[in-house]
């Protein structure tokens, strides 16, 4: 039961890591473009940020493949704990690209 748990709370940290760090990075190396091409850095950095949130959720869920397999064998092999498992792992992608957005967000309100 510990090890299921730590499995599940260790692959909890490298999904919303990975999504945040998708949004972050994106966002980043977006308004260092901006910066090459006479934008605003900002402003690119929090469009990039916006747009990219499902992306980084897809990345940090393998692709989305192998969590709709996930799904189909919770739901037409009874396997409720497959389900469970897949909706913790979404939320905590959709909570680190999020917090990554709101880390965009808080730099651009810095600066102003």
């Amino acid at each position: 039961m510990v090890m299921i748990l730590y499995v599940l709370f260790s692959s909890m940290i490298n999904h919303f890591l990975i999504s945040f760090g998708v949004v972050v990075g994106a966002s980043i190396f977006g308004g260092i473009g901006a910066v090459l091409t006479n934008d605003p850095p900002l402003k690119a950095m929090l469009d990039i940020a916006s747009s990219i949130k499902i992306w980084a959720i897809a990345v940090a869920l393998d692709g989305t493949f192998s969590s709709f397999a996930a799904i189909e064998k919770g739901l037409f092999e009874g396997e409720v704990k497959s389900i469970v498992k897949q909706a913790i792992y979404v939320l905590t992608a959709l909570l680190g690209a999020n917090t990554g957005y709101s880390v965009i967000k808080l730099i651009q309100r810095c600066t102003e």
